[in-house]
């Protein structure tokens, strides 16, 4: 009996084994793959070298790779917002001659969005209001230009140069821009050293040029890194005229009324009017966003 016993339990065993096997083997071409994120042997950044061939550069730069390709949601955001506001970015870096790839540093403040951080840092760029103001950027309760793109670009330009005609190289400068210049110097002057690869400084700043590069190079190359999408899946730039006010609006919805469009998408494209009327009392010039009539249509001529 008790021999029997033990025969069923190992048939039944080895039954359970074989099925195993067969389902695993049934379903391995289905199953998640998940493999290491590609590195180049060169990597320039800013035009400037990355120094990869580091074994410390190299693990850094992993990480923030690693994040950024397996953070799938995030990532497949940041690729589709970047169609519509990198052709705006590039533009104004170009005329303020400061390397494109600075575009990469408004994903890393803001993922591209108008957002506000825990310290009151604001719009793409995330200025604080006292930068914002250095830089020539208005900040009241009816007008902050932190959340205008063009400006807020232009402005972030000129902060980066700033510091680049301070510390001497773009990778410096990137680091200033988030730990702040008086922060950086004062560890320049603690460590006899100026390299940013070479400083020892907060994590938050110590992963934020990888941050940028990793970034750069999934964004540039998406399908590199496992993302596939097609010209539809992207955010199209939207055209827009623009309305001249150099006076006072006392209604912004009536505004927006009389201009074809909703009060929320005012907002959508002009962020930077912070409350539903505009008293401007200097009769500053103003240029007001509208979309053309017919963008709430740009994908009619998609088919699913």
């Amino acid at each position: 009996m008790l021999v029997a016993l033990l025969w069923i339990i190992k048939y039944s065993y080895k039954q359970k084994e074989t099925t195993e096997i067969y389902q695993s083997e049934e379903t391995d071409n289905d199953a998640y793959v998940v493999e290491p994120a590609d590195m180049p042997a060169q990597l320039i950044f800013a035009d400037e070298v990355v120094p990869v061939q580091f074994y410390d550069v190299r693990e850094r730069l992993d990480r923030e790779l690693l994040v950024n390709k397996f953070w799938h949601s995030s990532t497949f955001q940041l690729i589709k917002r970047a169609n519509r506001y990198f052709p705006i970015i590039e533009r104004i870096l170009k005329e303020e001659q400061v390397p494109e790839d600075f575009k990469y540093l408004a994903v890393a403040e803001s993922g591209l969005q108008n957002v506000v951080s825990p310290s009151g840092a604001a719009g793409f760029w995330q200025f604080l209001r006292g930068a914002a103001r250095d830089f020539d950027l208005q900040v009241n309760s009816e007008v902050d230009e932190r959340y205008h793109l063009e400006k807020a670009t232009r402005a972030a330009a000129k902060y980066l140069k700033w510091n680049y005609k301070k510390f001497g190289t773009w990778t410096m400068s990137a680091a200033a821009y988030n730990y702040g210049r008086t922060n950086t110097l004062r560890q320049i002057k603690r460590q006899h050293c100026s390299n940013y690869y070479d400083l020892l400084l907060p994590e938050e700043t110590e992963r934020y040029v990888f941050r940028l590069i990793a970034l750069k190079l999934i964004l540039s190359n998406p399908a590199e890194y496992g993302f596939t999408l097609n010209n539809n899946d992207l955010y199209a730039p939207i055209k827009t005229k623009t309305v001249t006010v150099t006076g006072k609006v006392k209604d912004l919805a009536t505004f927006a009324k009389n201009h074809g469009i909703s009060y929320r998408m005012l907002k959508e494209f002009n962020p930077w009017l912070r409350e539903n009327y505009l008293r401007n009392p200097r009769n500053k010039t103003y240029k007001i966003k509208i979309p053309e009539k017919h963008f709430r249509h740009q994908y009619d001529h998609l088919s699913y």
